[in-house]
């Protein structure tokens, strides 16, 4: 990531100094070493996915205004909206090249589709936010595409980089696909209250985002009930007794149990994927880091 433009190496010392969990990359190498064994091009695969999430994370901030990121402000609050375009363009490209230096074309198949996958996810639920119409079966089908896609890759690669077996590379895409929709339940759960998640809670209310726990509750309430809660949700800005509100709706009409047993049915889907792998230490870290995600706090 080293640069000979000063305000490119500026940038970059700054979103270093706050990174996040670094759950992708570990996902690539706990794969790998559950197929067979850690390799140099693991590690190709674990640097290309945080490169490339990063990139997707400083573009998805310009595209929502987001002030903050990880708790810290923003690239975007900090340089605007121009120089972030263009620094998450740099970490695109880093996260490509490095594929190609490496001679690791099939890693960069999988990461591609799953950027292109990610796109398609974002873009449909701006139209959803838009329109209102969402309904369980789209909104699960956004998450897989902007989440639970380069959780897929992030496994796969794993499993590519270690095994010649295409049903371990299955067995691996589809345990990311179910752990990667978990994580993005948890997250939604998060923007109803009740940890420090280095963003504001109701986030996804303002921006119209209609999520799995208030799909189910808009279900389950009378008319007259739910159209009281779509009218808040149209407000161009909801203030905070707007999310008070719209945040008892949701936990009286069972939302947050609802989203919470689909996460923890995920997760339990994921972990039996996993235990079809021979034993060892890097399977143990793997199931481990699965249930992490059901009871993680930010």
């Amino acid at each position: 990531m080293r640069s000979s433009t000063r305000l490119l190496d500026v940038v970059t010392q700054y979103v270093l100094r706050r990174k996040g969990k670094e759950v992708r990359p570990i996902l690539v190498l706990l794969s790998a070493g559950t197929c067979g064994g850690i390799t140099e091009t693991s590690y190709v695969g674990a640097a290309m996915v945080e490169l490339l999430h990063t990139a997707t994370l400083v573009h998805d901030d310009v595209v929502d205004n987001a002030e903050r990121r990880r708790g810290i402000l923003s690239i975007n609050a900090i340089w605007k909206n121009r120089i972030a375009v263009l620094f998450g363009d740099f970490l695109l490209s880093r996260g490509l090249v490095l594929a190609l230096e490496n001679n690791a074309y099939e890693l960069l198949h999988v990461v591609s589709d799953a950027v292109r996958r990610m796109a398609e996810g974002e873009l449909l639920q701006m139209d959803k936010a838009r329109r209102l119409d969402i309904d369980e079966a789209t909104y699960y089908r956004i998450i897989s595409n902007k989440t639970a896609s380069l959780f897929s890759a992030c496994t796969a690669c794993g499993a590519i980089s270690a095994s010649n077996a295409p049903d371990d590379v299955d067995r691996m895409a589809t345990l990311g696909e179910k752990l990667g929709l978990a994580f993005q339940i948890k997250d939604d759960l998060f923007d109803f209250g009740g940890a420090d998640i280095g963003k504001p809670v109701g986030n996804d209310l303002q921006e119209r985002k209609i999520t799995l726990p208030l799909i189910h509750a808009l279900q389950e309430a009378g008319k007259s009930e739910s159209r009281r809660i779509y009218k808040i949700i149209k407000k161009r800005r909801k203030n905070s007794g707007d999310i008070k509100e719209v945040s008892r709706f949701v936990e009286q009409h069972g939302g947050l149990a609802y989203a919470q047993r689909a996460m923890t049915d995920l997760v339990g889907e994921a972990r039996e994927i996993a235990e079809t792998f021979p034993p060892g230490d890097e399977r143990d870290a793997l199931i481990d880091l699965i249930g992490f995600v059901s009871v993680r706090r930010k």
